[in-house]
């Protein structure tokens, strides 16, 4: 099958590689050759990861980047696509053209999906000439690592999409759950609740940051603490979240103030180097606000360390 993902960032270029991986043709698309680039050198380090820990062969490494092409070119991304998946920006103006543009070029039975964590599938379907054709595919980051994905169901969606949709995801080794489009669908919905209420803690002073996220690690089995999943996601992205399902499902989703102070400083998390936590080289190294020498403190031992792990990649 014949695979195009369209944006090149962390959710695309992972998509690109799991689904390359399990035999599928796949073009990466991005608006300039940069992102398309860095995008499938992510890709490269990823699998050299797995072939170094030994979850992945040199073989397979090889094999799953002859089959993954790069472009900027939309036409030619999509033209001969079996299956369609967006990655674009979380933006409903963008994910509707994306979904406009994408069905002047595509065949009939082509099927369009979209990796949007929160936005109306419906919506986003309703930009098509034939929105039976549209389904949500809601995959996890690390896209490599993560096994669920969304299966999203708009309003227009026939069965037989969904049920294409559904092969697919477990073609990719993936496991799929089936929810009906609503706002958060399942996941997203439940894990901004637990993390908008951990935030809400923070700033009530009930526990510190790595306080809380240690209790959800080692008394739920949680593989990393809401806070922590917060600064990886970006707290900007949970901000935005918590305004569409407050509009949607009320004052309950309403963001924290502390939350909209750290996104209008720019303190969005890992990819700005600190939001709640500290961030360098990808790592954890202290708590925002913490001066440099408590964590020095901290890193040397003199009060225990933070380790922020985030599960072993592939």
């Amino acid at each position: 099958m014949k695979v195009a993902v369209l944006g090149a960032g962390t959710m695309g270029h992972g998509i690109a590689q799991v689904t390359a991986m399990a035999g599928h043709e796949v073009t990466l698309r991005d608006i300039e050759r940069e992102f398309v680039d860095n995008g499938i050198e992510s890709i490269s380090s990823n699998l050299q990861g797995g072939v170094e820990r030994d979850k992945v062969t040199a073989e397979e490494m090889e094999a799953t980047l002859d089959r993954i092409s790069g472009t900027t070119d939309l036409e030619t991304a999509v033209g001969d696509a079996d299956m369609v998946i967006e990655a674009v920006p979380e933006e409903m103006d963008i994910k509707r053209k994306t979904f406009s543009d994408v069905e002047a070029l595509v065949s009939d039975d082509t099927i369009i999906g979209s990796n949007t964590s929160s936005l109306s599938l419906t919506e986003i379907a309703s930009a098509l000439d034939n929105p039976s054709r549209a389904v949500g595919l809601h995959f996890f980051n690390p896209v490599h690592i993560m096994k669920l994905v969304e299966i999203v169901v708009p309003e227009q969606a026939d069965r037989e999409t969904v049920e294409f949709a559904d092969e697919f995801v477990s073609d990719i080794d993936k496991v799929g759950v089936e929810v009906r489009d609503s706002p958060g669908f399942a996941s997203s919905r439940l894990g901004v609740s637990l993390g908008v209420e951990a935030i809400r803690m923070v700033q009530e002073d009930v526990a510190s940051p790595r306080d809380i996220d240690t209790a959800m690690e080692l008394g739920y089995n949680h593989p990393m603490g809401p806070i922590e999943l917060g600064d990886v996601v970006g707290l900007d992205v949970r901000l935005d979240i918590l305004e569409h399902l407050r509009e949607e499902l009320g004052e309950r989703f309403r963001p924290p103030q502390i939350l909209r102070q750290k996104v209008r400083a720019g303190k969005l998390g890992k990819k700005t180097g600190e939001g709640f936590y500290v961030w360098e080289d990808g790592e954890i190294v202290g708590v925002s606000g913490e001066s440099r020498t408590d964590r020095q403190s901290k890193s040397d031992g003199v009060s225990g360390e933070y380790d922020g792990n985030e599960g072993d990649d592939e």
